[in-house]
């Protein structure tokens, strides 16, 4: 490597080349030259070759690129490349009020949007020192675990779509559909719902929220009966899955590995069991583990922790009990009063009528509230859950501003990523698209 009187560098390693502007010093990082990468493979067999598996393609989730070193059909090296989805989440969190916030985080890991929302309105509780009422904790536990199910539905689903099994792609989506109609339901939306706020929820659930979902947990069963019928004793999925992308305790542990892929190792590490929150030390549960290491015993986790979630939904709904939604502190509530209108949002008549023909203090307040934000005490804090993927972490800093000075996603599917070049290299080619598709990345978060 070489550097130039003005500090740019060049050759192999120059990977975060430098100069200094008016503005500061400034990097530029790059993935590396294509060239310098084929010329680095070892010429000594001619069967020796570099493939680009992505971003383009539907196995590698749309966005996620593994330059595979390949000698015949066997993968020597993987290397995954992503940033391909950057979306600048937790930048931009840095300019809008505490409450906004939501908004961004949620469209992380868009596949389980209530689990970034909870997350990081812990955070914010937490420095705020203040709790949710217990209606609101109770209906976050059943919306986090209605997603939960519908991220591994869709696991499953593109599971089965990249092995093969296309039925199994019909079915996941069609059952996360009825999850998606509840969503919709008790929010307005479908994804990135922002419906998890500082506090509590934005609006309780509708009049026939309760009854949809008890329909769904009645159904849902015979849902998975025959996904089992249909993959479980079926001699190819077991062929594409059995040994395939093996990855024991050890390995997950050394690279930080959580969630089923850990579980299906051996590791019952599960954070609503060790570091509960939200109340789930009230709920009673298993947490599903398998000792295979490999795709099939994550199949096998995340079946069973369907099952384990339909029996916290279950008893979530006999905890409900009348209450309010949101905390009572009007510094910090935004109005949770809610009435879902035709285009998805809405305040009920009530509330506007009180501020905007009552009481000109309430629409002041109302009117800081919603454009300024409320103040949160300077600090920092750390919380995790466990989301479909592993630990989900919120390192949030605040200066005592009415914005995040600083908000960091501890994101699952990041760090899970790292594992694909121990569970891949040295099998076939097909098994790198089975051993990815059994970690369930979503670039999203790990993009974020």
């Amino acid at each position: 490597m070489t550097t130039t009187d003005n500090g740019t560098q060049h050759g192999s390693d120059a990977y975060a080349a430098e100069r200094d502007t008016t503005e500061g010093r400034v990097y530029t990082v790059t993935g590396g030259d294509w060239d310098e990468l084929v010329a680095s493979v070892d010429p000594v067999s001619e069967e020796r070759l570099i493939v680009n598996l992505g971003p383009q393609h539907p196995s590698t989730h749309g966005v996620l690129r593994l330059v595979c070193e390949l000698e015949g059909e066997t993968v020597r090296s993987v290397r995954p490349i992503v940033g391909y989805l950057h979306t600048g989440i937790e930048k931009n969190m840095e300019y809008r009020t505490w409450v906004q916030g939501t908004t961004f985080v949620t469209r992380a890991d868009y596949l389980a949007p209530i689990f970034n929302e909870t997350a990081y309105c812990l955070a914010v509780e937490k420095l705020l020192g203040v709790e949710v009422p217990k209606r609101a904790d109770v209906i976050r536990v059943i919306m986090m675990e209605l997603n939960r199910i519908s991220s591994h539905l869709v696991a499953l689903a593109t599971t089965g779509m990249e092995l093969g099994a296309l039925s199994m792609m019909i079915y996941g989506f069609r059952d996360r559909e009825k999850i998606l109609d509840i969503f919709e339901a008790v929010c307005g939306l479908r994804m990135n719902m922002a419906y998890i706020r500082p506090g509590g929820v934005a609006q309780d659930l509708p009049a026939n929220g309760v009854q949809m979902i008890r329909d769904f947990v009645e159904y849902m069963p015979k849902g998975l009966d025959d996904y089992e019928g249909l993959l479980t004793g079926n001699a190819i999925w077991q062929e594409r899955t059995q040994g395939v992308g093996y990855l024991d305790v050890s390995g997950c542990l050394a690279l930080g590995v959580t969630g089923p892929v850990l579980r299906s190792a051996g590791l019952a590490w599960d954070l609503r069991k060790t570091m509960p929150y939200c109340g789930y030390e009230e709920y009673d549960f298993e947490v599903p583990v398998h000792n295979g290491a490999d795709a099939w015993a994550r199949y096998v986790v995340r079946l069973e922790e369907i099952r384990e979630s339909l029996k916290i939904i279950s008893q979530g709904l006999d905890k409900l009990e009348p209450g309010p939604v949101m905390v009572e502190d009007k510094k910090i509530a935004w109005p949770a009063q809610l009435a879902v209108g035709g285009d998805g949002s809405g305040n009920s008549l009530n509330h506007i009528r009180h501020i905007m023909s009552q009481s000109m203090e309430a629409l002041i307040h109302h009117f800081k509230l919603v454009t300024e934000g409320f103040r949160v005490p300077a600090g920092q804090v750390y919380t995790a859950i466990e989301a479909p993927r592993g630990e989900l972490g919120i390192h949030a800093v605040s200066d005592g501003g009415t914005r995040p000075f600083r908000v960091h996603m501890r994101e699952p599917s990041f760090v899970n990523l790292q594992s694909i070049p121990a569970l891949a290299e040295g099998g076939l080619l097909a098994d790198v698209i089975a051993g990815g598709a059994s970690l369930d990345p979503v670039m999203g978060g790990c993009d974020r």
